[in-house]
């Protein structure tokens, strides 16, 4: 499997994002799209810088030569440093007392150019760039999670709710860029390790808020992978960066296995003393993993349910959506007798399988436990054929293997074995035996 790891041991912006993804590998002249766009009016600026000793691929956003004086009579570049829920780009010159690393470019940086759109029409924008369809679809569902973000930290809801910063044509260019570069990529699965959020202060438009902003807070609740403070006080982490990432990156707690194709690293705009401020990407192959499959948990405690009812229950709930039902003996309130009904469902089957569970036993609640997903084993059924006194019979077979194809499981399926054991004196398990062998050879 195709994997790409990110490092998020100094945080994610959307300029580390396209960086590291260039540095790895992705081919520049992905972004075309973008700066061929009449809807935008940037391109990305692409240059090596070192950080402590790191050499890293630094990406700016940038207008285009008609559209910079204009925006320069507009905005004072010396302005302070206020954002309102995203900091995209941490490596404009906003001259920080903790120092950034600028190299003298003679372009005007796009930071906050264009108009403060809202979410349909961000989405318009996209939708009107000369992009692959599943570029489209990710940036799109990359800027729902922003605007879901702006709406919960506002009180508003997303058609509601106009983006600011992340609105604005670079972080359009921002979003756009690293999706393009990850469909360039051609990778089957995205990871990242804890992304650290910084920590102290950063003032925003509504005053100051401690890092993570409230934006990153309310992302990284929707997102697979862990947050961590530290390890400078500083804004490491911003919606941007992690927008993207929540969409595309699954998490882990250390880079997985991989055999390295290609890595590089992603600049940001600080400069620590100690600390290289850099997003590192490695792109290689890993071994197969599970499936991921999202699911909630419902549970109910029975204490006067037949075993007629209980006897049912996995047919019913399964016609109504359940994945799995586990029936459990327990010890209720008066030392009673009673079972712990356990439904495995998908998230968008919930409240239905919910009132069907109370339906057909009577309960008066039905708890829901956010279990998030499972790992799940890719299942097929081969047929196997064996021979038996010179008699052809056919056993299914469940096959169970990663995502890459390799299988760890088989398992003949017990109602076929018994009807040829019947017919043939064998006992069940050797009719199994020899089907499961038909199929592993």
């Amino acid at each position: 499997m195709r994997t790409l790891a990110f490092d998020g041991r100094m945080g994610a912006s959307g300029d580390m994002l396209l960086g590291a993804l260039l540095a790895a590998g992705a081919d520049r002249d992905a972004l075309a799209p973008v700066e061929d766009a009449d809807a935008l009016d940037v391109a990305y600026e692409v240059d090596t810088v070192v950080k402590n000793g790191i050499s890293a691929t630094a990406v700016d956003v940038v207008l285009t030569a008609e559209d910079a004086d204009e925006f320069a009579d507009d905005h004072d570049h010396s302005h302070d440093h206020h954002h309102d829920h995203d900091e995209a780009d941490h490596s404009h010159d906003h001259h920080h007392s903790h120092g950034h690393d600028h190299h003298d470019h003679d372009h005007t940086h796009a930071e906050g150019h264009g108009p403060n759109r809202s979410y349909a029409e961000v989405v318009d924008v996209v939708e009107s760039l000369d992009l692959p369809s599943g570029v489209v679809a990710d940036a799109t569902a990359i800027f729902e999670i922003l605007g879901e973000a702006e709406a919960a930290v506002h009180g508003t809801d997303l058609a509601e709710t106009h983006f600011h910063e992340v609105g604005a044509d670079d972080a359009i260019a921002d979003v756009v860029g690293v999706c393009l570069l990850l469909d360039d990529l051609g990778v089957d699965r995205v990871v990242t390790t804890p992304l650290a959020t910084g920590g102290g202060e950063t003032e925003m438009a509504h005053g100051t808020y401690p890092v993570p902003t409230p934006a990153v807070v309310e992302i990284a609740e929707r997102a697979d992978w862990n947050l961590k403070g530290g390890p400078v006080d500083a804004e490491l982490l911003t919606p941007t960066g992690a927008a993207i990432l929540a969409h595309v990156a699954d998490g882990v707690e250390t880079l997985p296995s991989i055999r390295i194709a290609s890595s590089g690293y992603g600049a940001g705009g600080y400069e620590f003393a100690h600390r290289p401020n850099v997003l590192r990407a490695v792109v290689g192959d890993g071994g197969g993993d599970l499936r991921k499959d999202e699911i909630t948990v419902l549970e109910t405690n029975l204490d006067d349910a037949s075993p007629e009812v209980l006897g049912g229950l996995q047919d019913t709930l399964a016609d109504a959506g359940a994945r799995d039902v586990s029936i459990l003996p327990v010890t209720m309130k008066k030392s009673r007798p009673g079972h712990l009904v356990k439904v495995i469902v998908r998230p968008a089957d919930a409240q239905r399988v919910a009132r069907k569970l109370a339906e057909e036993t009577g309960t008066l609640g039905v708890r829901e436990h956010g279990a998030g997903h499972r790992w799940m084993a890719d299942r097929s059924i081969e047929t196997a054929t064996i021979e038996i006194g010179g008699e052809d019979f056919e056993v299914d077979v469940k096959v169970a293997s990663d995502t890459d194809g390799t299988v760890f499981d088989v398992s003949a399926e017990y109602d076929d074995a018994l009807a040829v054991a019947k017919k043939t004196d064998l006992p069940v398990r050797e009719v199994m035996r020899r089907a499961e062998n038909a199929v592993s050879e």
